[in-house]
């Protein structure tokens, strides 16, 4: 058997779960650079549910649109964070309806049994907190992928 690859993944929406922190790391890899309006994450308390609904960017198809010259996509994605018993959130005006959030990284910080704390890095130095009974994330696309507005692919300073 053999890892996976991005080119596996073809055409067909991505449906993944993380329960590890290296689990973690594939979906964090792939939700970098996904954008979201602030009105667009929801708290469910009762069901110890976060979710967010995110506008990411294709990275797994990066590589075959520059072979092909066609344009870069994105496709609205579902990331849902289960069992979460708190969640904060820091440098976010939640009274701006317009507020428009770009995810940098998603990472966790282990606690006692499986316990934790699963961290969404924003930027312009926003950080959304969720303190989690155990590691549980699935990233899901809903929609087919759509033309990247920007029509470029993100870039980050070295």
């Amino acid at each position: 058997m053999s890892d996976a690859r991005f080119e596996d993944g073809g055409e067909q929406p991505l449906a993944l779960r993380a329960e590890t922190a290296e689990d973690l790391g594939v979906i964090a890899a792939l939700v970098q650079d996904a954008v979201l309006p602030a009105s667009e994450i929801v708290w469910e308390a009762k069901a110890r549910r976060l979710a967010f609904l995110i506008n990411r960017f294709r990275w797994e198809d990066k590589p075959a649109a520059e072979a092909e010259k066609r344009p870069y996509e994105r496709v609205q994605s579902l990331l849902v964070i289960s069992d979460v018993r708190r969640v904060s959130s820091m440098g976010i005006d939640r009274a701006d309806k317009d507020l428009v959030l770009s995810v940098l990284d998603l990472g966790f910080v282990a606690g006692e049994d499986g316990a934790g704390r699963i961290e969404l890095t924003l930027a312009g130095d926003g950080a959304i907190a969720a303190e989690v009974e155990c590691l549980s994330v699935d990233l899901r696309d809903v929609t087919r992928p759509y033309r990247a507005v920007s029509g470029q692919a993100p870039r980050h300073p070295d």
